[in-house]
């Protein structure tokens, strides 16, 4: 039998085994054999009793015949496996083989028979290892024959080369046997799939699955092509195979049984191909496999309790797959498990933690795991990583993690924690990524990939459940190794630490969207790697020190805060390498770095010099917006060797109290970069706009100045300007006419130049800006006729002209601009014929204008536009500078007016669901009991029948089982007919979950006083010291409403499991009425949904607090409210 491989030689079949060749002889050896040739050529002629009296040759004799004596022993044991059972040992049984050979030496004629014997065996077995490699060989075209090969990859493969060891991906062992069969697919399948789905790219190549396979990934590179077909039992026919590894191919089918039965196999890796089926309840080999490696295929069913018994596995990847059931306990021994992006659910069990010693890897997060996370994983010493990421997790972060000391990445974000943030894992002193919220779902690119929406049910809204306490320790901060600290919108609070000493290896931080307050502390300075720096929207106050590296730093956001002072020039003496995301994927073998160049790629694809297409090696952010900031702008902060054209950089200063004349020093490097994003809006800028403005900053993507006081007319040279793509200098008060030049920008997409004094005409040439999206030139002085060229851009889809001079007729071809979607021209003095469209030309969109036909009757009163800028008639249109854009009246704008009014509904119904709840567990059974001891029933509404206590239990059958349609958090609820045909709810609530039944009295009145559609009706309600119950209506029909059975989705599954499922398959519309979801913001909705779910919870004590929901909500509002 060949010898076991090393695991690392194994793995994946990843290195090539070398093939071991016979040679005829080596060294000494070949001396041996002339010394032996000579002597036997000498000795011919000779008879064998003279021949034998040659002690020399005696012992020869005698070392040969025991060589024959064993290999014939061996020979039959090997045929017997073989099924040959005719023949039969002679020496079984027999206590005297050896030393009869010993005594019997000379006795050379009464071993002839035995002699003749042991060479047929010698013979036998030689013809059955040659019959054997020959059986490889055609095993291997058979194999081949078997596939569609349509990139050759294993073309070579033919009788021509009659050494098939020697072929692609084959190994063979000394004896010509096949033990390696491997062959990596580039997994660029992409065509018929049966039953869909599609083969992956490689996962060392894969942006959309970087945080996938963690210490087990490879490079598959060099692969040229795929395999496509069906796996054929005949593999299994290759006895002596220890690796059969096809990852990144189109293999389709079920494994054959065949496989499951092999007995030598150590590796099976079909990773990224269709395999389908279920893995096997039980199956007869692979009791020797270490590896097993199915992920990102399409087997369904559960994980088997057969893999138990496979006692040498070691890695087990089933990743990607449409696995469900329960993780079983077993799984712990492993060293490597990879259980992402499935259906499993339950929760964890708590043996996982008993037998985990080995355990390096453990990768659950993508699935809809519940309950706590097991403090017993603390047991596991050797773990280096573990992501529980997206989940259902709920509870606290356990402190026992504390232990493991080798924990080199923790990702617990997308469940539903609570709870501080343990101290204790300040004792991992190798971590150093730590995950703990996160704000896009890590698997978003991931969905598309499979083709048939394998991955949909992952397809979540970019938003974070878990509500944490607190702070962050100290301990955690100052981690020796920590290079990554990411926890945006984890309602963190506190004064932000000032103990950042100890942060030499820090390379990211985000926590933006929390409650920080303070001041950005100094020891931020001494953080020389970082490079990634988000505190927006805290509560921080005081100043920017001018030490801090931020010419240095890819992202410095530190928005949506309260600091004042100056925005500081900045200075650093020099800075580490420029970390660029486009590494990525060159750290694939390192886990802590493939995590920090995801995060870096993500943030990049989100950033704004992506979304206006942005192509820069180096993509750099600073914002400085929604502050008090005072003063003058000095130059970009900008280390210089970071300026170049693989450089964009964006520069985001608005909403703050900014003054002195237009930034035009801002532009002084520009041209070095390549690209160039400016926002600078809502500050309180003067003066003109420099005359070569053109000549200053050809790569200006982005220009954002609106709401400010800049005066002057707006300079020729802005149509140099041949980068931009979007211009707003809105609300200003720039005069003179609008730049023919300005129509030479041919890349320009929005262009808003609304509420100045520009006067003039429309230049007639607007029809040149054929990329043109959005015209707003509003609340201005132009005067005559519209430009008929303005329907020549296509790619129109809202035009402003309202508030302005105009006269003559609208251009009709503006009804066949077909991407139009916004018009308006109120309050002009058009005349003529409205155009017909279906839509789009409306008299609501023409207003004030009293010559236009057919609307006469709506001929108003023009507004004077003497005081532009500051019309309130003004259209809200949004800019892609991506600040908010406040409104300076101080007014509502129609989606603001419709946000509050459907945030307000869903409001109403959570506060309702919160005051019932949480208020209601300051009951205590040991209070002294002051509600009526009698069998009362309070009624809210009359709903024409009596109902009374005995009337309630009898309608429930004395609250059976076989009448209750769920249970929560809180009790069980029943279905009662009061009477024929009328049906009640009936939630029976624990009496001892409770405390204050006076209160409890107060909060039900309060509720059975409010009325929505959106809320079940309360009836009424009982309370006593041995009985507690809620009255409401039942819906007859509406599972979703009030069964929380949901037969469909098995038993368990109730309407907070249905809110969950709808938010992780992106299909919270579902949840709200048509009218609610079409009214209201959705992100605001589904926000609103996520925390129904997590005031809803099993567990009581992990719910929110009243103060961190209401923290949420307030996140929630509008910003002028």
């Amino acid at each position: 039998m060949a010898e076991k491989m090393p695991l690392n030689q194994l793995a994946f079949g990843r290195d090539s085994m070398r093939r071991e060749r016979e040679t005829p002889c080596l060294g000494g050896e070949c001396a041996e054999m002339k010394g032996r040739e000579e002597r036997s050529v000498e000795m011919k002629g000779k008879g064998e009793d003279e021949r034998m009296k040659d002690p020399k040759i005696r012992v020869r004799v005698f070392e040969n015949r025991e060589k024959k004596k064993n290999l014939s022993i061996h020979s039959l044991q090997q045929l017997k496996e073989r099924g040959f059972q005719c023949f039969r040992d002679p020496f079984e049984g027999s206590k005297m083989g050896s030393s009869y050979f010993l005594s019997s030496v000379i006795k050379w004629q009464s071993f002839t028979k035995l002699k003749l014997f042991s060479a047929f065996c010698v013979f036998s077995l030689s013809i059955n290892g040659v019959a054997s490699f020959d059986s490889d060989k055609s095993m291997l075209l058979q194999f081949k024959n078997s596939v569609s090969d349509p990139s050759g990859l294993i073309s070579g493969w033919n009788l021509i080369d009659t050494n098939h060891c020697h072929w692609n991906g084959v190994s063979c062992d000394a004896n010509l046997r096949v033990v390696s069969l491997n062959i990596t697919g580039n997994g660029s399948y992409r065509g018929k799939k049966s039953g869909g789905g599609g083969a992956i790219l490689c996962s060392a190549d894969s942006i959309e699955l970087s945080l996938y396979g963690l210490g087990i990934r490879r490079d598959c590179k060099g692969s040229k092509g795929i395999l496509m077909g069906k796996l054929m039992p005949l593999i299994a026919s290759l006895s002596e195979l220890r690796v059969l590894s096809l990852p990144f191919n189109g293999f389709l089918g079920s494994i054959p049984s065949e496989i499951w039965g092999m007995e030598k196999l150590e590796v099976l890796d079909l990773e990224g191909n269709l395999v389908s089926g279920s893995l096997p309840f039980s199956f007869s080999g692979l009791r020797n496999l270490r590896v097993l490696n199915l992920g990102f295929n399409m087997i369904e069913g559960e994980i088997p309790e057969s893999l138990s018994r496979c006692h040498a596995l070691e890695i087990l990847n089933l990743a990607g797959n449409r696995i469900n059931g329960t993780i079983p306990g077993f799984a712990g021994g492993f060293k490597g498990v990879y259980l992402s992006l499935n259906q499993l659910g339950g929760s964890l069990p708590e043996e996982f933690g008993y037998n985990c010693e080995k355990l390096e890897h453990l990768d659950l997060s993508g699935n809809f795991l519940v309950g706590g996370i097991p403090s017993n994983l603390g047991n596991c010493g050797n773990l280096r990583t573990l992501l529980l990421y997206s989940n259902m997790f709920e509870e606290i972060i356990p402190h026992t993690l504390g232990k493991l000391g080798k924990l080199e990445i923790l990702d617990v974000s997308r469940n539903s924690l609570s709870g501080s943030i343990p101290p204790e894992l300040g004792n991992c002193s190798a971590l150093s990524v730590l995950v703990l919220s996160n704000m896009f779902d890590p698997y978003q690119d991931a969905n598309g990939m499979k083709g048939d929406g394998l991955l949909d049910h992952l397809s979540s809204v970019n938003e974070d459940f878990n509500f944490f306490q607190g702070d962050i320790p100290t301990t955690v901060v100052t981690l020796p190794k920590l290079r990554m600290l990411w926890a945006p919108s984890a309602t963190l609070e506190g004064m932000l630490l000032s103990n950042w000493d100890s942060c030499d290896s820090l390379e990211m931080i985000n926590l933006s969207h929390n409650f920080f307050k303070g001041q950005i502390p100094h020891g931020f300075s001494r953080c020389n790697k970082l490079w990634y720096l988000d505190l927006s929207s805290n509560r921080l106050y005081g100043e920017l020190l001018e030490e801090f590296p931020v010419p240095c730093m890819t992202l410095f956001d530190v928005s949506g805060n309260a600091l004042s002072g100056s925005i500081p020039s900045f200075y650093s003496s020099s800075c580490p390498p420029v970390p660029s995301t486009n590494e990525y994927p060159l750290n694939i073998y390192d886990p802590s770095s493939a995590y920090l160049s995801f995060f870096a790629y993500k943030a990049k694809a989100g950033s704004r010099t992506m979304l206006l297409g942005g192509n820069g090696e180096i993509s750099v952010f600073h914002n400085f917006g929604d502050n008090n900031f005072t003063g003058t702008l000095q130059s970009i902060p900008i280390f210089p060797v970071r300026l170049g054209k693989q450089t964009a950089y964006a520069f985001l200063a608005g909403d703050n109290k900014l003054s002195g004349p237009f930034p035009g020093n801002l532009f002084e490097n520009c041209d070095g970069l390549n690209m160039m994003i400016v926002n600078v809006s809502n500050n309180r800028m003067s003066g003109q706009i420099p005359a070569n403005m053109g000549k200053m900053c050809r790569s200006l993507k982005l220009l954002d100045a609106s709401k400010n006081q800049i005066t002057g007319t707006i300079p020729p040279s802005v149509g140099e300007l041949v980068s931009l793509v979007s211009l707003d200098m809105s609300w200003n008060l720039l005069q003179g006419q609008i730049p023919s030049s300005l129509t030479q920008i041919s890349g320009l997409k929005y262009l808003s130049l609304a509420g100045n004094r520009i006067d003039g005409s429309i230049p007639s040439s607007i029809g040149k800006l054929q990329t043109l999206e959005v015209l707003d030139l509003s609340s201005n002085l132009l005067s005559g006729e519209i430009p008929n060229d303005l329907v020549k851009l296509r790619n129109l889809t809202a035009v402003m002209l309202n508030n302005n001079k105009l006269s003559g007729q609208i251009p009709s071809g503006l009804a066949n601009v077909t991407l139009l979607a916004f018009f308006n021209v109120s309050f002009n003095n058009l005349s003529g014929p409205l155009p017909s469209s279906n839509n789009l030309m409306k008299c609501s969109s023409v207003l004030g204008n009293p010559y236009l036909h057919p609307c006469r009757v709506f001929s108003l009163a023009v507004p004077s536009p003497d005081s532009p800028g500051r019309a309130s008639e003004a259209q809200s249109y949004t800019s892609p500078s991506g600040q908010s854009q406040k409104n300076r009246s101080g007014g509502f704008t129609s989606i603001e007016i419709a946000s509050i009014a459907s945030a307000s509904a869903i409001f109403s119904v959570l506060l309702a669901l919160i005051f019932l709840f949480i208020y209601t567990r300051k009951w205590s059974p040991k209070s002294k009991i002051t509600g009526s001891a009698r069998k009362e029933v309070t009624i809210f509404t009359d709903i024409g029948v009596p109902l009374t206590f005995e009337n309630v239990v009898r309608a429930t059958g004395s609250f059976n089982a076989s009448n209750c349609i769920g249970n929560g958090g809180f009790g069980a609820t029943y279905k009662a007919e009061i009477s024929p045909g009328v049906l009640v709810a009936i939630k029976r609530l624990a009496v001892g979950r409770f405390q204050g039944i006076q209160q409890f009295h107060a909060e039900i009145k309060t509720l059975g006083r409010l009325h929505h559609p959106n809320l079940v009706t309360l009836i009424g309600y009982h309370a006593s010291e041995t009985q507690m119950f809620l009255i409401y209506n039942y819906l007859p029909g509406d599972k979703k409403a009030l069964d929380p059975s949901f037969s469909s989705y098995g038993n368990g599954f109730n309407i907070v499991a249905w809110a969950c499922m709808l938010l992780r398959q992106g299909r919270a519309k579902e949840f709200f009425t048509a009218g609610l979801w079409d009214a209201g913001p959705h992100d605001d909705l589904v926000e609103v949904l996520h925390m129904a779910v997590v005031c809803t919870v099993d567990s009581l004590s992990t719910r929110p607090t009243m103060k961190q929901v209401v923290r949420r909500l307030k996140q929630l509002q509008p910003p002028s409210c």
